[in-house]
């Protein structure tokens, strides 16, 4: 028996296809075996209704999912925020957002009662929410503090 970690599921932002990568292999840039597209974008991901459980459901990785409107004026401030920690965390957590305003069924099925709300998943499971705006430490701290949960199991 070896002690070589597990391969983490990590589904293509593009195709979205689940690829299985080697965690001692997110480092290297790996790309989708479906569309040759990387995998790891350090941008956030757009989310309907048609790819939501296929990029949140799937991810090996912890999924922050931002909860936003167009108009909100608290979304729009912590929008760089957040990309910003996308970027930063890309090769740790993966990064969504859903416009509830065209997504109200997913707003719905998630109770989203204020916004930008952030819910943290992991294999289509919540594991935290947060309401309100947060600042990019604020956002990177929960997404590693999740990430650090994914790394040791």
């Amino acid at each position: 028996m070896t002690d070589r970690p597990h391969p983490v599921i990590v589904v293509c932002p593009h195709c979205f296809t689940a690829n299985r990568i080697p965690q001692t292999r997110l480092d290297e840039e790996p790309l989708c075996g479906k569309c040759r597209a990387p995998v790891l974008d350090a941008s956030p991901v757009t989310l309907g209704s048609s790819r939501f459980d296929a990029f949140v459901a799937r991810s090996g990785l912890p999924v922050v999912v931002d909860f936003w409107a167009p108009w909100c004026g608290p979304c729009r401030g912590m929008a760089p925020a957040f990309e910003r920690a996308a970027g930063e965390l890309r090769k740790r957590a993966r990064f969504a957002k859903v416009n509830t305003d065209e997504e109200q069924n997913l707003a719905a099925r998630f109770a989203i009662r204020a916004i930008p709300t952030l819910i943290v998943f992991r294999e289509g499971s919540e594991l935290e929410r947060v309401a309100g705006a947060l600042d990019q430490r604020a956002i990177v701290q929960i997404a590693t503090r999740h990430a650090r949960r994914a790394a040791s199991t």
